[in-house]
């Protein structure tokens, strides 16, 4: 561990070029890869047609996958806040112990404090990288905490302010929008989707005329609910309805891959496709494996399963299906090696990196992912779940089809044994001295933003 001020001279100081670049100095910033983030908002990985689904048509993310990387194994914490937590910071939930939603919707002002939890986008800010930020914001109340995204290492944001003169707001249509500190009063008659792949290309052409590289995390507000009609569905007069609400995800990343091809951008950037928990839906969704039930705020293979999409046709080997674990923490120091950023933040990373599979030089060395909500979290290594609440062992040998283990047999024994050091791990940071008030965050399902 180390302090905060070693922390930070760590990032001013040490920044170094990975050997995917071939660099070492900063004279050259413009050939170091420029990173898009996309992060989608309730998509487990069964919505979409690369993974088996057959609810509705993906295209642009199927061509994504088949010109790419497709991981089958991501996971996550099945809500938001302990999901992006984890994936700013690089820190399991029961470290950051951020564990369910932060009620930021109801009007509180609450906040991650930034300078004890640091993010990737404050390495990369202080390697050079010109960094931004859009969609939901879930760490903190733009009303009461203007320059949060600011000192979460964001040079640039376009978010959506949930909480406004006290009230809720909107993010479809008529959306309220926070831009680097104002209210935009540009587009009422927007579909905030829309606005946000906008903002998304003016800071890839920004940052390419500035000869920076870009990193940036672009927090899809679809297909959270409400469901509301987009702007595909009204031109068709068809009702509103979850399945049209990721096609329309789908055409904004097909429109956000034509704008990198248009700016001469394709070839040195990684774009990564991933969704932050499971699908919110009452009904199952069908699957070329099976039947999906469940979902968002369940801590199962369907609350936490989530799609992970890597496509760079001139930096990664295309065309690869892997079944290597990954973890949302990981995101954290895979994006630093990317990038050629060498940090060691105070709290501890737990995120391991994944450039080793991403980039076809071996297999991950990761064995195990976890997550959590609430007072429970798990530790799962692809074959069994072992849960921190009650010891509970599911078998998910045969997904999507889990089952409580039988602990009569000596499979189900072997397993628990093997996972059991892990969890315990987890939790000794559960119990360690704890950082925040968790009696603050929301576990209102139907309250959550």
């Amino acid at each position: 561990m180390i302090n905060r001020r070693t922390f930070l001279n760590t990032m001013k100081h040490c920044a170094v070029f990975s050997g995917l670049t071939g660099l070492a100095c900063a004279d050259a910033r413009d050939q170091r890869p420029n990173i898009l983030l996309i992060v989608a908002d309730d998509l487990g990985y069964e919505m979409l047609g690369c993974y088996g689904g057959l609810e509705t048509d993906t295209p642009n993310l199927d061509s994504m996958a088949k010109n790419g990387v497709m991981f089958t194994r991501a996971y996550t914490s099945p809500v938001c806040t302990p999901s992006r937590m984890s994936l700013y910071t690089g820190t399991y939930m029961p470290r950051h112990q951020f564990s369910s939603v932060l009620p930021i919707h109801v009007g509180s002002d609450i906040a991650v404090d930034m300078q004890e939890w640091p993010t990737y986008a404050q390495a990369l800010r202080a390697a050079g990288y010109a960094t931004s930020v859009t969609g939901k914001w879930q760490l903190a109340g733009l009303e009461f905490h203007p320059d949060h995204c600011r000192q979460a290492g964001f040079d640039s944001w376009c978010v959506w302010q949930i909480w406004k003169d006290g009230a809720k707001t909107t993010r479809y249509w008529q959306p309220v929008f926070n831009q680097d500190g104002e209210i935009r009063q540009d587009i009422d008659d927007q579909f905030g989707p829309d606005v946000l792949t906008g903002y998304v290309i003016e800071q890839m052409r920004s940052a390419q005329k500035a000869n920076k590289p870009f990193c940036i995390q672009h927090n899809m507000l679809l297909p959270h609910v409400p469901l509301v009609q987009t702007p595909d569905d009204k031109k068709a007069n068809c009702p509103a309805s979850l399945k049209n609400m990721v096609r329309y995800l789908d055409k904004q990343v097909g429109k956000l891959l034509t704008a990198l091809d248009e700016l001469d951008l394709t070839e040195n950037t990684f774009v990564f496709f991933v969704g932050d928990n499971g699908t919110q839906a009452e009904k199952p969704r069908m699957t070329t494996a099976g039947k999906i039930t469940g979902g968002k705020w369940t801590l199962t293979d369907a609350g936490t399963h989530v799609p992970f999409i890597a496509f760079s046709p001139n930096l990664i080997p295309s065309g690869r299906r892997l079944d290597d674990l990954i973890d949302m923490a990981d995101f954290f120091p895979t994006i630093c090696e990317l990038a050629g950023v060498k940090i060691l933040p105070k709290n501890g990373i737990d995120g391991v990196s994944f450039v080793r599979p991403l980039t076809g030089r071996g297999r991950g060395t990761r064995p195990r992912v976890t997550a959590g909500i609430g007072d429970d979290f798990f530790i799962f290594d692809g074959d069994w779940r072992l849960h921190h609440r009650g010891e509970k062992l599911v078998d998910c040998r045969e997904l999507p089809e889990e089952k409580r283990a039988d602990m009569n047999s000596e499979a189900a024994e072997a397993a628990k044994a093997r996972l059991l050091p892990d969890l315990n791990e987890l939790r000794r940071l559960w119990n360690q001295d704890k950082q925040i008030d968790r009696s603050r965050s929301c576990s209102d399902h139907q309250a959550a933003p």
